[in-house]
C-alpha cells in the first residue's frame, strides 16, 4: 500500500503536536509494510497512491484544497481531525483586539479572521487562503467533512465534537490514539546526564510551545511562592512573542526557560522531573502528557478537551482560568507517589504501534468502500 500524508504548509517551520503525530504515524506504518510519503504541497500528483491521509481539520485553508485535489484524481481520503476550537480561551484570556473580536464574533468567524491575519503577517497567501476568503471558514470545514471517506480522530469525544458541529450522521471513523514511542521513552534505558540530574531533579516541568492556549502565564502565577523549581521547555511561535515576554516578566526566580529542544532529548528531563503540567485551554490530550507518564511523572492536565478520555482518574486535573486550581493540582501531584498502574495503562494502550494498526484498519475500511463504489 502507498499512502501520501499531507498537512499544513507550516508543518515543519512551526512544528507542533500534529508534526510529531504525522512523523511517528508514518514511521510505524512503514514497519507494517505501508509505503508513506509526506507532502505540504496543496495540489501534488497523487496518482501513484492508494489513499491520501490528511491531518488537521482546523487548517481548512490547506486541507480543503488538498482534499479536492485527491478527489479529482479519484483517491479516497482519510482525515486525522486534531480538532478543537480555542474560542473559550480567546473570549476569556486573550488580550487586546483578539479578545475584543472573540466577544463579538462567532467561533467560526474568529477562525476566519485568524486566517486573514496569518495570511498577511506570515505570508500564507495561497490558493487555500483564497478559497476560505470566498467560501467562509465553517463552510470549508463542513465540505471537508462531507468529502472525507474515513475519520481518524484521537478520541471518541473528539469525533462526537466534529459530528455535532458539522451535522454528521453516523460518520465512518476509527479512533486512533495519540501515542508515545515506547523505545524512546523507556524509563529503564534512559541515561540522565549528570548536569541535568543536578540542576533539575524533582522539578515541575512543562513541555509546550509558549503561547496563550498552552497557558504558561497562569502556570508561572500558580508557581509563585511554591518551593518547587519550574522548568519550561518550548519556543514561542511567531504570533506569540509578546505573550512570551509577559510570561518571562511574570516569572519568579524559581522559573527556568530552556527554549526549543530536540524531541529525543526530552526523556532525560521527564525522568528527573516530579510533575509535568499542561494547563491548556484545550488538549486532545497532549502528547507530552503521555510521554511524561511513561517516564514516571505525575501529570497535571486541563479539564478542557479530551484529556479525561485518556487519563481517567489517574491525572490531577485543573481549570485553566483558575490560578488556585492550577496551584492546588500541582501541590497534590507533587506530594503524591507515582502510580505504576498509570504507566502500565499508558504503555498498553497508547503506543505508536497501536496507532499505526488502527490507522491501517481505517485505510482498509476506506479502500474497501471505494472499491465497492467502483464495482
Amino acid at each position: 500500500m502507498r499512502v501520501l500524508f499531507q498537512s499544513r504548509v507550516t508543518l515543519f517551520s512551526v512544528p507542533g503536536g500534529d508534526t510529531i503525530q504525522l512523523i511517528k504515524t508514518a514511521e510505524y506504518l512503514e514497519k507494517l509494510g505501508v509505503k508513506v510519503d509526506i507532502s505540504t504541497e496543496l495540489e501534488p500528483d497523487v496518482k501513484k497512491y492508494d489513499i491520501v491521509h490528511l491531518f488537521n481539520l482546523m487548517r481548512g485553508q490547506e486541507t480543503y484544497v488538498q482534499l479536492k485535489n485527491a478527489k479529482r484524481q479519484g483517491k479516497p481520503v482519510a482525515l486525522s481531525t486534531i480538532y478543537g476550537l480555542y474560542y473559550e480561551y480567546e473570549k476569556e484570556a486573550a488580550e487586546g483586539i483578539r479578545r475584543f473580536l472573540a466577544n463579538i464574533l462567532s467561533p467560526y468567524q474568529m477562525e476566519y479572521v485568524k486566517i486573514i491575519a496569518r495570511g498577511i503577517k506570515n505570508g500564507e497567501l495561497h490558493k487555500g487562503f483564497i478559497k476560505v476568503m470566498f467560501l467562509g471558514y465553517y463552510k470549508v470545514l463542513k465540505e471537508i467533512c462531507k468529502m472525507t471517506d474515513i475519520f481518524l480522530p484521537n478520541s471518541e469525544s473528539e469525533m462526537l465534537r466534529v459530528a455535532q458541529e458539522f451535522g454528521l450522521n453516523n460518520p465512518r471513523y476509527i479512533v486512533v490514539p495519540n501515542a508515545i514511542d515506547s523505545n524512546v521513552f523507556d524509563y529503564d534505558k534512559v541515561q540522565v546526564d549528570g548536569k541535568i540530574e543536578n540542576k533539575f531533579r524533582d522539578c515541575v516541568l512543562c513541555v509546550a510551545k509558549v503561547s496563550g492556549r498552552k497557558n504558561q502565564l497562569n502556570l508561572v502565577k500558580a508557581m509563585k511562592d511554591l518551593p518547587y523549581k519550574l522548568v519550561l521547555i518550548g519556543f514561542a511561535p511567531p504570533n506569540h512573542k509578546k505573550y512570551f515576554e509577559k510570561v518571562k516578566k511574570e516569572s519568579g526566580e524559581n522559573v527556568i526557560f530552556i527554549g526549543k529542544m530536540p524531541h529525543e532529548e526530552l526523556p532525560q528531563y521527564y525522568k528527573v522531573a516530579r510533575v509535568h503540567v499542561l494547563p491548556s485551554w484545550l488538549e486532545t490530550p497532549g502528547l507530552v502528557s503521555l510521554e511524561a507518564v511513561a517516564m514516571k511523572c505525575n501529570i497535571v492536565a486541563t479539564t478542557k478537551g479530551d484529556t479525561v478520555d485518556y487519563f481517567k482518574d489517574y491525572a490531577f486535573y485543573c481549570e485553566p482560568d483558575n490560578v488556585d486550581s492550577i496551584r492546588d493540582a500541582i501541590i497534590k501531584a507533587y506530594e503524591s507517589p507515582f502510580n505504576e498502574e498509570f504507566r502500565e495503562y499508558i504503555l498498553n494502550n497508547f503506543t505508536w504501534e497501536k496507532a499505526a494498526e488502527k490507522t491501517l484498519e481505517g485505510y482498509l475500511l476506506a479502500l474497501g468502500d471505494a472499491n465497492g463504489r467502483k464495482r
